[in-house]
């Protein structure tokens, strides 16, 4: 990683990668950004967030650490994505901060879209897949009624609200961290849905609602088989907490702090 900037100095870019359970795909993951940050000409850290693996991902990470200087490795104990995701943001060093799904379904060099969205002068810029090829009927379904429901209950004007690769600036992140109520904590993230698809809409429903500038970028997408989503099971428990959001909109929960 020939263009990662030393610890002591921040780098431009974070790029965040949750990990539960990875050992399979994380080495080819880890070498495939490796080459990406050595092309990409920003200066990047790599942060592995494991959310209590009981595999070798911890193991495998901290081998290449010794190859990838500027991989780091955070251990959490298993509280669901969304709390991975929310430590990776709150303890990202970089101008910008992205988070990527470990199996990489975006190409990496599909990333320096996000990275120029925000240049452009965008606080948060979401992966918005451009297609799904591959992808099982019932996943379509599911996309296709979660963004109705998204719109219909918290937010409009999204198209994709579930791509895994999102960008923000990083302090925009932070202070929108700030003001979650949903996922804050290991136990409140792991009792709802395991992949966490309400913690994205909260987080742009306060982006909003904060005044930041937000913007959709169409990525490229490839479906991967190994994916972790129990299709009733979550599509329920992330109905449940869209309604929550709601809830706490309309009665005034959530306490807006400006932007600084």
């Amino acid at each position: 990683m020939s263009n990662n900037a030393q610890f002591g100095q921040q780098p431009v870019l974070s790029i965040i990668v949750p990990a539960y359970n990875e050992e399979k795909r994380l080495p080819v993951t880890l070498e495939r950004l490796s080459h990406f940050i050595r092309d990409c000409g920003l200066s990047t850290e790599l942060i592995v967030v494991d959310d209590g693996s009981k595999d070798n991902t911890r193991e495998i990470v901290r081998t290449a650490m010794a190859q990838y200087h500027n991989l780091r490795l955070i251990e959490n104990p298993h509280s669901g994505k969304a709390y991975t995701v929310r430590t990776g943001l709150l303890q990202a060093r970089g101008l910008y901060a992205l988070h990527a799904d470990a199996d990489l379904s975006t190409p990496p060099n599909e990333f320096l879209k996000l990275v120029h969205a925000l240049e452009s002068g965008n606080d948060v810029a979401i992966g918005s897949r451009s297609g799904r090829p591959g992808a099982p009927w019932y996943r379509l379904l599911m996309s296709a009624t979660w963004r109705i429901l998204v719109s219909l209950v918290v937010v409009r004007g999204f198209r994709d609200t579930q791509c895994g690769f999102k960008a923000y600036r990083t302090k925009v992140a932070q202070h929108i961290l700030q003001h979650t109520l949903l996922y804050n904590t290991p136990a409140q993230s792991l009792t709802t849905a395991s992949v966490a698809a309400a913690s994205d809409v909260e987080m742009l429903y306060i982006g909003r609602k904060l005044g930041y500038k937000i913007t959709e970028v169409q990525l490229e997408w490839l479906h991967h088989d190994e994916s972790k989503i129990r299709p009733m099971q979550d599509s329920m428990n992330a109905f449940g907490e869209l309604m929550r959001i709601r809830w706490f909109a309309l009665t005034g929960a959530y306490k807006w702090k400006p932007i600084a």
